[in-house]
């Protein structure tokens, strides 16, 4: 009950703080989608997801006016969206959005940038929750040899995705 409250007073800041921006920017500024993103993951942490999913919808509008196509927070706002419907146990609408996080990034980043990675692994934990094991597989494979080109060798992101292709396995 008591994060809630910090939910409540985060949204509310968020809130003023877009209202000021809608005040005093141009309707399509990407920082009017920031704020749009921020109260967005308020609601998403809050479990309020119709809410999280509208505010990102919203923000990822705005990017695509204000932003070249490929641009990579148009990648993120698409990621954001993504995460949203997998936690409301829409995976094919989450496959979608995280497919075109992943189809942005690959042409806006270098191959082996962490931000790649962290694409593979939410389609690989959207293929497990679907039960298609061997797909997730091949996404958890590709998260780690990007993760093992860009990060240190004792990072913990190496051994999280290790482990959960053991658990991936079990269930093939």
């Amino acid at each position: 009950k008591e994060n809630l409250g910090q939910y409540n007073q985060a949204i509310e800041f968020y809130e003023r703080a877009r209202d000021i921006s809608e005040k005093t920017l141009h309707p399509n500024h990407p920082n009017l989608a920031h704020s749009y993103n921020n109260i967005g993951s308020v609601y998403s942490g809050m479990g309020e997801y119709s809410k999280a999913l509208s505010s990102h919808e919203r923000s990822l509008d705005i990017l695509k006016i204000a932003l070249p196509p490929n641009h990579p927070n148009l990648a993120s706002s698409y990621n954001n969206i993504g995460n949203v419907y997998s936690d409301m146990g829409e995976y094919s609408k989450a496959l979608l959005s995280h497919e075109r996080s992943l189809e942005i990034r690959k042409i806006a980043l270098p191959p082996n940038h962490p931000d790649l990675a962290h694409s593979y692994n939410n389609i690989a934990s959207l293929y497990n929750s679907m039960g298609e094991y061997s797909k997730a597989l091949l996404f958890l494979e590709r998260t780690l040899v990007i993760f093992e080109k860009s990060l240190a060798p004792n990072h913990p992101h190496i051994a999280l995705v290790k482990r959960n292709m053991e658990k991936v396995k079990k269930k093939i």
